[in-house]
């Protein structure tokens, strides 16, 4: 089937290539019915812009897929970056990997660039925190561009590749009652995340499964990244008294709870004589932490690979495809960083 092109947009709109040109690339010079029109012919023709594309010596077009992450130096991302990576080389596609390094003006930088240039679609890891916008993604549904999302970002609807926080976070609560832990706090990440809000969701779902009673204290936001997360630990320590420590403290991320350990390790509280402590991720390192840590492993390649087969199957689609959410399981994995109390 023939390729649809900017020309064929434009015929059918009854404007010019130009016209079209400017509406996929946002300027605000033309109309907004005029535009509104324009985004109904290419979603009816179904249409996805295109850059300037070079052809292979070969004579094959050379296929490419972008990927947004947070943060190259935080193995999770790069774990699911190699896994789409792997997929999309067997389907003759190559990878772009960007870093948008936890800022979101380089996360709307990146989504603008491949969807300009003859990037086919995109992987991103969304920035929903502070102040943060979402107009972005509403121009990429608008223009008809594949993407996917690794997380739900209220108000899109969109291909999400994600793992059952919810699910995932109750049983580390319920792993920890069960082991006679009854001071237990969840230390969240950034307030604006859905997995943020779906691992204080669990937290609070294995407390209603329990003896225990649940209340708002247990939950303190301390952000994902190392030097808010270490100072925040810090903070939270310094204002209460021993005998009202935490028993465990199931942390957003190990990211998050490496930071956690260093403020402990600062302020001469044990892990786990002390403290039990619990991660979320099993990155690649969590299991030669100063304390080996006990997290819930999310199967961080395989993310990366159902993202890139949904995103492919609808780069190559001819017709629009019904939206995906994908959820995986996780495992849960003890090490050393926690450990049973006594029955009381």
């Amino acid at each position: 089937m023939k390729a649809i092109t900017i020309e064929d947009v434009a015929k059918k709109a009854g404007v010019s290539k130009g016209t079209v040109s400017a509406v996929i690339n946002g300027k605000n010079t033309v109309k907004p019915g005029t535009r509104d029109h324009i985004l109904a012919v290419m979603k009816d023709l179904n249409f996805r812009p295109r850059g300037m594309a070079r052809n292979l010596k070969n004579g094959l077009q050379d296929r490419s897929i972008g990927i947004v992450i947070k943060d190259l130096n935080y193995p999770f991302y790069t774990a699911i970056a190699k896994g789409a990576e792997e997929y999309a080389y067997t389907k003759g596609y190559s990878i772009v990997i960007t870093s948008s390094e936890n800022d979101h003006e380089r996360e709307k930088k990146f989504t603008h660039l491949f969807s300009t240039k003859d990037i086919k679609g995109a992987i991103i890891a969304p920035i929903v925190e502070g102040t943060s916008e979402i107009e972005h993604l509403f121009k990429l549904k608008m223009i008809n561009y594949p993407f996917v999302l690794l997380e739900d970002v209220k108000g899109i609807q969109a291909n999400v590749v994600a793992i059952d926080n919810l699910r995932a976070i109750k049983k580390a609560v319920k792993y920890l009652i069960e082991n006679n832990h009854t001071r237990i706090v969840h230390f969240a990440g950034p307030p604006q995340s859905s997995h943020t809000q779906e691992r204080i969701e669990g937290f609070r779902d294995a407390f209603s499964e329990s003896p225990l009673v649940f209340s708002r204290e247990m939950i303190i936001s301390i952000g994902s990244r190392h030097e808010e997360s270490y100072g925040n630990t810090l903070e939270y320590f310094k204002q209460k008294n021993r005998e009202n420590y935490p028993t465990a403290i199931v942390c957003f991320n190990d990211q998050q709870a490496l930071a956690v350990l260093t403020a402990l390790k600062e302020l001469n509280i044990r892990v786990p004589e002390d403290i039990s402590i619990v991660g979320n991720d099993d990155i690649s390192y969590a299991r030669i932490y100063p304390v080996p840590l006990t997290t819930i492993r999310a199967p961080q390649e395989e993310i990366g690979r159902k993202a890139a087969e949904i995103l492919i199957r609808n780069i190559e689609s001819t017709v629009i495809l019904p939206t995906e959410r994908v959820v995986l399981e996780t495992d849960f994995i003890i090490r050393e960083s926690s450990r049973p109390l006594p029955a009381v």
